[in-house]
Protein backbone atom coordinates (compact mmCIF):
# COMPACT_ATOMS: atom_id res chain seq x y z
CA UNK A 1 0.00 0.00 0.00
CA UNK A 2 1.38 3.36 -0.72
CA UNK A 3 2.04 6.07 1.79
CA UNK A 4 -0.07 9.11 1.24
CA UNK A 5 0.79 11.53 -0.67
CA UNK A 6 2.77 14.09 1.83
CA UNK A 7 4.89 11.18 3.18
CA UNK A 8 6.38 10.40 -0.07
CA UNK A 9 6.84 13.95 -0.60
CA UNK A 10 8.77 14.03 2.32
CA UNK A 11 10.44 10.80 1.85
CA UNK A 12 11.68 12.30 -2.02
CA UNK A 13 12.32 15.56 -0.51
CA UNK A 14 14.86 13.68 1.57
CA UNK A 15 16.66 11.69 -0.98
CA UNK A 16 17.12 15.18 -3.04
CA UNK A 17 18.76 17.08 -0.14
CA UNK A 18 21.21 14.15 0.20
CA UNK A 19 21.86 14.97 -3.59
CA UNK A 20 23.47 17.74 -2.47
CA UNK A 21 26.99 16.66 -1.11
CA UNK A 22 27.40 19.27 1.23
CA UNK A 23 24.49 18.69 3.63
CA UNK A 24 24.81 16.41 6.71
CA UNK A 25 23.05 13.13 5.72
CA UNK A 26 24.01 11.06 8.40
CA UNK A 27 22.45 13.55 11.37
CA UNK A 28 19.45 14.20 9.60
CA UNK A 29 18.89 10.28 8.82
CA UNK A 30 19.01 9.91 12.88
CA UNK A 31 16.63 12.91 13.98
CA UNK A 32 14.04 11.57 11.31
CA UNK A 33 14.52 8.18 13.16
CA UNK A 34 14.28 10.08 16.56
CA UNK A 35 10.81 12.32 15.16
CA UNK A 36 9.81 8.68 13.95
CA UNK A 37 10.08 7.07 17.39
CA UNK A 38 8.32 9.93 18.99
CA UNK A 39 4.34 9.62 20.27
CA UNK A 40 3.62 12.60 17.82
CA UNK A 41 0.57 12.40 15.55
CA UNK A 42 1.81 11.71 11.86
CA UNK A 43 0.77 14.84 10.58
CA UNK A 44 2.97 16.53 13.54
CA UNK A 45 5.67 13.54 12.77
CA UNK A 46 5.68 15.05 9.08
CA UNK A 47 6.03 18.69 9.84
CA UNK A 48 8.53 18.36 12.27
CA UNK A 49 10.73 16.07 9.73
CA UNK A 50 10.16 19.04 7.16
CA UNK A 51 11.37 21.18 9.51
CA UNK A 52 14.47 19.68 10.31
CA UNK A 53 15.05 19.66 6.64
CA UNK A 54 15.18 23.10 6.77
CA UNK A 55 18.15 23.33 9.58
CA UNK A 56 20.88 21.43 6.77
CA UNK A 57 22.33 24.59 6.06
CA UNK A 58 22.13 25.63 9.28
CA UNK A 59 24.04 22.50 10.82
CA UNK A 60 26.83 23.20 7.77
CA UNK A 61 27.71 26.60 9.47
CA UNK A 62 27.03 25.51 13.06
CA UNK A 63 28.61 21.57 12.83
CA UNK A 64 28.72 21.44 17.00
CA UNK A 65 24.58 21.56 17.11
CA UNK A 66 23.39 18.70 19.08
CA UNK A 67 19.63 18.63 19.19
CA UNK A 68 18.23 17.59 22.73
CA UNK A 69 14.72 17.74 21.53
CA UNK A 70 13.21 17.81 18.33
CA UNK A 71 9.48 17.35 19.01
CA UNK A 72 9.06 20.42 21.04
CA UNK A 73 6.87 23.23 20.90
CA UNK A 74 7.74 27.12 21.93
CA UNK A 75 10.60 27.52 20.19
CA UNK A 76 10.60 24.20 18.06
CA UNK A 77 13.91 22.81 18.69
CA UNK A 78 16.04 22.27 21.98
CA UNK A 79 20.03 21.88 20.90
CA UNK A 80 23.50 22.30 22.45
CA UNK A 81 25.53 24.27 20.70
CA UNK A 82 28.86 25.49 22.39
CA UNK A 83 27.68 24.16 25.79
CA UNK A 84 24.70 26.65 25.90
CA UNK A 85 21.47 25.37 25.90
CA UNK A 86 19.85 27.14 23.25
CA UNK A 87 15.95 27.20 21.73
CA UNK A 88 15.45 27.41 18.11
CA UNK A 89 12.57 29.27 16.82
CA UNK A 90 12.11 28.23 12.84
CA UNK A 91 10.20 29.82 10.07
CA UNK A 92 10.38 30.04 6.23
CA UNK A 93 9.71 32.98 4.42
CA UNK A 94 7.85 32.82 1.45
CA UNK A 95 9.29 35.06 -1.33
CA UNK A 96 6.48 34.21 -3.94
CA UNK A 97 2.97 33.80 -2.48
CA UNK A 98 1.39 33.70 -5.74
CA UNK A 99 3.31 30.50 -6.80
CA UNK A 100 2.67 29.03 -3.46
CA UNK A 101 -0.42 27.18 -4.84
CA UNK A 102 0.49 26.38 -8.39
CA UNK A 103 3.59 24.75 -7.55
CA UNK A 104 1.19 22.41 -5.05
CA UNK A 105 -0.59 21.59 -7.58
CA UNK A 106 2.48 21.05 -10.09
CA UNK A 107 4.17 18.76 -7.19
CA UNK A 108 1.20 16.20 -7.21
CA UNK A 109 1.90 16.31 -11.40
CA UNK A 110 5.07 15.34 -10.55
CA UNK A 111 3.91 12.70 -7.92
CA UNK A 112 1.40 11.16 -10.02
CA UNK A 113 4.74 10.84 -13.10
CA UNK A 114 6.88 9.28 -11.21
CA UNK A 115 4.60 6.73 -9.72
CA UNK A 116 3.78 5.87 -13.73
CA UNK A 117 7.39 5.33 -14.48
CA UNK A 118 8.45 3.74 -11.20
CA UNK A 119 5.69 1.29 -12.35
CA UNK A 120 6.14 1.06 -16.24
CA UNK A 121 10.23 0.66 -15.49
CA UNK A 122 11.80 1.33 -12.19
CA UNK A 123 14.94 0.19 -13.38
CA UNK A 124 14.94 1.88 -16.83
CA UNK A 125 14.13 5.34 -15.63
CA UNK A 126 15.30 5.55 -11.57
CA UNK A 127 16.89 9.03 -11.38
CA UNK A 128 16.85 12.90 -10.60
CA UNK A 129 14.62 15.06 -13.45
CA UNK A 130 15.20 18.74 -13.57
CA UNK A 131 12.51 20.54 -15.44
CA UNK A 132 11.80 23.59 -16.86
CA UNK A 133 8.47 24.76 -18.33
CA UNK A 134 7.10 26.86 -20.88
CA UNK A 135 5.19 29.20 -19.17
CA UNK A 136 2.87 27.74 -17.47
CA UNK A 137 -1.04 30.14 -15.79
CA UNK A 138 -2.91 28.86 -13.07
CA UNK A 139 -5.40 28.18 -15.20
CA UNK A 140 -3.45 25.78 -17.24
CA UNK A 141 -2.58 23.97 -14.00
CA UNK A 142 -5.89 23.51 -13.13
CA UNK A 143 -7.19 22.38 -16.26
CA UNK A 144 -4.47 20.63 -18.03
CA UNK A 145 -3.10 18.43 -15.50
CA UNK A 146 -3.27 15.02 -17.86
CA UNK A 147 -1.80 16.96 -20.79
CA UNK A 148 1.40 18.36 -18.22
CA UNK A 149 1.23 14.68 -17.28
CA UNK A 150 1.46 12.74 -19.84
CA UNK A 151 4.24 15.51 -21.80
CA UNK A 152 6.44 15.25 -18.90
CA UNK A 153 6.50 11.36 -19.04
CA UNK A 154 7.21 11.34 -22.42
CA UNK A 155 9.72 14.00 -21.78
CA UNK A 156 11.29 11.53 -19.23
CA UNK A 157 10.93 8.48 -21.29
CA UNK A 158 12.79 9.83 -24.56
CA UNK A 159 15.18 12.18 -22.44
CA UNK A 160 13.90 15.27 -24.58
CA UNK A 161 11.30 18.17 -23.64
CA UNK A 162 8.01 17.41 -25.22
CA UNK A 163 4.95 19.91 -25.22
CA UNK A 164 4.99 21.97 -21.97
CA UNK A 165 8.65 20.71 -20.68
CA UNK A 166 10.88 23.25 -21.89
CA UNK A 167 14.21 21.70 -20.46
CA UNK A 168 14.80 18.22 -18.74
CA UNK A 169 18.33 17.11 -17.41
CA UNK A 170 19.08 13.91 -15.14
CA UNK A 171 20.92 13.26 -12.43
CA UNK A 172 21.44 9.42 -10.95
CA UNK A 173 19.64 7.87 -8.35
CA UNK A 174 20.35 4.37 -7.48
CA UNK A 175 16.94 3.24 -6.91
CA UNK A 176 14.00 5.60 -7.37
CA UNK A 177 12.42 8.45 -10.12
CA UNK A 178 12.61 11.77 -9.04
CA UNK A 179 11.11 14.69 -10.64
CA UNK A 180 11.30 18.57 -9.27
CA UNK A 181 11.92 22.06 -11.04
CA UNK A 182 15.28 22.85 -12.08
CA UNK A 183 16.92 25.48 -10.39
CA UNK A 184 16.09 28.37 -13.02
CA UNK A 185 17.20 31.61 -10.43
CA UNK A 186 16.44 35.19 -12.03
CA UNK A 187 18.95 37.54 -11.65
CA UNK A 188 17.10 40.01 -10.86
CA UNK A 189 14.71 37.88 -7.95
CA UNK A 190 14.61 40.00 -5.07
CA UNK A 191 13.68 39.34 -1.76
CA UNK A 192 12.33 42.46 0.06
CA UNK A 193 13.79 42.70 3.66
CA UNK A 194 10.37 44.11 4.80
CA UNK A 195 8.92 40.32 4.36
CA UNK A 196 11.71 39.03 6.94
CA UNK A 197 11.62 41.86 9.15
CA UNK A 198 7.70 41.14 9.03
CA UNK A 199 8.50 37.54 10.22
CA UNK A 200 10.67 38.41 13.05
CA UNK A 201 8.28 41.26 14.46
CA UNK A 202 5.46 38.30 14.49
CA UNK A 203 8.17 36.37 16.35
CA UNK A 204 9.00 38.46 18.68
CA UNK A 205 4.54 38.67 20.06
CA UNK A 206 5.27 35.31 21.12
CA UNK A 207 8.66 35.40 22.40
CA UNK A 208 7.29 35.71 25.71
CA UNK A 209 5.42 32.22 25.54
CA UNK A 210 8.68 30.83 24.49
CA UNK A 211 10.47 27.63 27.32
CA UNK A 212 12.53 30.21 29.70
CA UNK A 213 14.93 26.99 30.66
CA UNK A 214 17.28 27.68 27.96
CA UNK A 215 20.51 29.87 28.23
CA UNK A 216 19.47 31.73 24.99
CA UNK A 217 16.34 31.62 22.02
CA UNK A 218 17.60 32.03 18.55
CA UNK A 219 15.06 32.95 15.52
CA UNK A 220 16.23 30.64 12.15
CA UNK A 221 14.75 32.10 9.23
CA UNK A 222 15.12 29.82 6.04
CA UNK A 223 14.28 30.58 2.48
CA UNK A 224 13.68 27.09 1.22
CA UNK A 225 15.46 27.24 -2.49
CA UNK A 226 14.17 23.99 -3.75
CA UNK A 227 10.78 25.69 -3.98
CA UNK A 228 10.13 27.84 -6.18
CA UNK A 229 7.46 30.04 -4.02
CA UNK A 230 10.73 31.08 -1.81
CA UNK A 231 13.49 31.36 -4.29
CA UNK A 232 15.42 34.61 -4.45
CA UNK A 233 18.76 36.13 -6.03
CA UNK A 234 19.44 38.85 -3.72
CA UNK A 235 17.48 40.48 -0.52
CA UNK A 236 16.31 43.67 -1.44
CA UNK A 237 17.79 46.77 1.07
CA UNK A 238 19.57 43.97 3.43
CA UNK A 239 20.85 47.10 5.56
CA UNK A 240 17.33 47.23 6.91
CA UNK A 241 17.89 43.92 8.73
CA UNK A 242 19.86 45.42 11.11
CA UNK A 243 17.99 47.86 12.78
CA UNK A 244 15.25 45.58 13.48
CA UNK A 245 14.79 44.78 17.11
CA UNK A 246 14.05 41.95 18.88
CA UNK A 247 14.33 40.01 21.90
CA UNK A 248 15.45 36.80 20.40
CA UNK A 249 19.53 36.27 21.35
CA UNK A 250 20.28 35.40 17.54
CA UNK A 251 18.47 36.20 14.00
CA UNK A 252 20.00 34.36 11.19
CA UNK A 253 18.48 34.11 7.98
CA UNK A 254 19.64 30.85 5.72
CA UNK A 255 18.90 29.57 2.05
CA UNK A 256 19.72 26.04 1.77
CA UNK A 257 20.56 25.68 -1.51
CA UNK A 258 24.59 26.78 -1.15
CA UNK A 259 24.22 27.08 2.30
CA UNK A 260 24.07 31.01 2.49
CA UNK A 261 23.92 32.86 5.66
CA UNK A 262 23.00 36.40 6.75
CA UNK A 263 23.75 37.36 10.56
CA UNK A 264 20.89 39.65 11.26
CA UNK A 265 21.12 39.66 15.02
Amino acid sequence: MRKSFFNEDLVKNLSLYYQNGHLKKKPIAKYHREIDGSPLHEREKFRKKSEILLLNSFMHHFPEVKFENLTCESPDFIAKINDKKVGIELTEVINHLDKKKSESVLNKIFRNAETILEEENALKFRGIYFLEFHELSADKLQNCQEEILRDIAKSVKNSKPFGYVKKIRRSPHRRNVFITHDYDLNLFDELASEKIISLIQKKNEKFPYYDRSVDECWLVIVSDMNSLASRYSFIEDKEKLHKVESPFDKILHLENLCGGMTRIK
